[in-house]
């Protein structure tokens, strides 16, 4: 079982970020912590703690890492430009939710992983589709203990991305759509599968490990500050959606 933890024992005093020591850095690992830094500025940016001081952060690694990504993971150390912005990208969206903390994406990424090997950023990417569509409700059946807002907001703070990456649309649906359409044509730029199944998880294997992965994602330390807080059904749901890649 994969469980995060933290402690101000574990803080460095000092974080040397160099975009040299990933000029050799294989495409795989790319793809996956680039995504990874993608779902962190995202989870971010919509998490019930976030903040004036943590949405910017969390805007900018989100416009480096679309911009950046596919060329770094295209051309490697051959396109160094393209290495640096991302390395920072990493960064500045761990600053993003070192201080707004994360979502339900990571909470079930860490079990999924866990169980089946997979890639911690390919889990997420696997997942992430399904759980924006997931925070979409206006009318959550619960709502998590302290949130930063007077109602459901997640929809609009999807939108606000999509605008900020320029994608178009007249509506907030209209908004996350596209949103939604770009995180899916970023993820096949980068090789990440669509769906579980489609990354080669067995099919009874997965849905005999569906109870104990959802009630572990539900005890998962991320998921009190997910726009809206789930059920352990929710959980299941999103789990076999994102199995199927529906």
């Amino acid at each position: 079982m994969k469980y995060a933890i933290a402690d101000y024992a574990l803080t460095p005093n000092m974080a040397i970020v160099d975009p040299n020591f990933v000029d050799t850095m294989p495409k795989g690992l790319t793809a996956a912590s680039g995504i990874d830094a993608l779902v962190h500025a995202v989870e971010a940016y919509v998490s019930i703690m976030a903040t004036n001081f943590t949405n910017s952060n969390a805007l900018e690694a989100i416009k480096l890492v679309f911009k950046y990504l596919p060329r770094s993971y295209k051309n490697g150390k051959d396109d160094p430009l393209a290495r640096e912005k991302m390395h920072y990208a990493a960064t500045i969206a761990g600053m993003a939710f070192a201080n707004s903390f994360l979502g339900i994406c990571h909470s079930m990424a860490h079990k999924l992983g866990a169980r089946f090997n997979i890639p911690h950023g390919i889990a997420n990417a696997l997942l992430f589709n399904q759980i924006i569509k997931y925070n979409l409700t206006d009318a959550p059946k619960k709502q998590a203990v302290f949130p930063q807002y007077r109602y459901p907001n997640a929809k609009t703070r999807y939108a606000q991305i999509a605008d900020e990456l320029n994608l178009g649309g007249k509506t907030e649906d209209d908004k996350v759509k596209k949103l939604l359409d770009a995180i899916s044509k970023l993820k096949r730029e980068i090789e990440i599968p669509s769906s579980i199944k489609a990354y080669g998880i067995d099919e009874k294997e997965f849905m005999d490990s569906l109870d104990d992965l959802s009630e572990l994602a539900f005890d998962d330390q991320c998921t009190g500050a997910n726009p809206v807080y789930p059920l352990i059904e929710d959980i299941k749901k999103i789990y076999i959606r994102s199995y199927y890649g529906e």
